[in-house]
């Protein structure tokens, strides 16, 4: 997102081949509330089975330019399309082996600007993909605003399809649908009594509970939890708070992420960074500046050194 105001709002789409990124468009385009009395130029880095119906694009006043080599996606094309077009707005269908970090470093014309980025996603063939270009679609929907599996079936292991974004991407908004459309909002079947005195939180269940703390903070408001993690103390962080954690494997071995809850504790300043503790504590519901808004916050009933675990990482498969 470009700091300076922006004229022309770009939204972004990416996923694989065949995920479904022209249809969604194509019914986008269409929609009474998407329409402005500018110029809409459509971008499209790939070409799949799906076209676009150039009668539909030219009713909702919509140009399409078609890239076909990523060499020629520049800084100065677009400035080309720019200056030919003059869009109030830029729609770029992004193709799915082309690196999305090229173009989020790239110059775009004046007032240009991110404002959305969507990523889709094939539930049929997402495990397919996690298995064999893991990195590229980790590294897709690191930035997304919003992640569509369609396709999808109620036996797919949604949930765990669901922990794979929000370890990458916690603030994503996940959707998954189904041939009749939007699939419900489902409850998972938690590995850990959450009505319990004291949520005991088994070290392989640790991912299961964060995603779901996170997503439902509100279930787990006044609540106590028991867990093992590691310390880390962030510098923006006050001197009495830590984050007791785990690292999570986002898509390899080389790419990891820290993921955690912010501990307030009058025992922080006895704590080194790197330690490993159990920690027990009670769970409220706050505002807090790294969240962006509410988010767990952890107030520490007892905090102790203990053994490191066998192993650190936390998987999601």
């Amino acid at each position: 997102m470009q700091e300076e105001e922006i004229r022309v709002p770009i939204y972004l789409m990416t996923g694989f081949l065949e995920s479904g990124k022209t249809g969604f468009l194509s019914f986008t385009i269409e929609q009474d509330y998407f329409a402005i009395p500018e110029k809409t130029l459509l971008i499209v880095c790939e070409e799949g089975e799906v076209e676009y119906d150039e009668e539909m694009l030219k009713k909702n006043n919509t140009v399409m330019e078609v890239v076909e080599n990523e060499e020629e996606f520049t800084s100065e094309y677009l400035m080309a399309l720019d200056i030919a077009h003059n869009p109030g707005r830029v729609l770029i269908e992004y193709n799915g082996m082309w690196q999305v970090s090229k173009l989020e470093e790239m110059q775009l014309p004046k007032d240009w600007g991110f404002v959305q980025h969507i990523t889709t996603v094939d539930g049929s063939t997402f495990q397919t993909y996690m298995n064999n270009m893991k990195s590229l679609f980790m590294e897709m929907v690191r930035h997304a605003d919003m992640v569509l599996f369609n396709r999808c079936k109620m036996e797919d292991p949604l949930a765990s399809y669901r922990r794979s974004i929000k370890v990458a991407n916690q603030s994503a908004e996940v959707i998954f649908e189904d041939e009749e459309g939007e699939i419900d909002v489902f409850a998972e079947s938690l590995p850990f009594d959450i009505d319990a005195p004291v949520i005991d939180i088994a070290p392989e269940d640790y991912g299961i509970w964060y995603v779901d703390a996170l997503d439902h903070p509100e279930k787990y408001a006044n609540k106590v939890v028991k867990f093992k993690g590691r310390v880390l103390k962030p510098k923006d962080l006050s001197s009495k708070y830590f984050v007791p954690g785990r690292t999570a494997m986002t898509c390899c071995a080389d790419d990891t992420t820290f993921i955690g809850y912010i501990c307030k504790s009058p025992y922080t300043s006895k704590l080194k960074a790197g330690d490993w503790v159990e920690v027990i504590a009670d769970i409220k519901v706050e505002k807090q500046a790294v969240y962006r808004g509410e988010g767990p916050v952890l107030y520490a009933k007892q905090v102790e050194v203990c053994e490191p675990l066998e192993d650190e990482m936390v998987y999601f498969s």
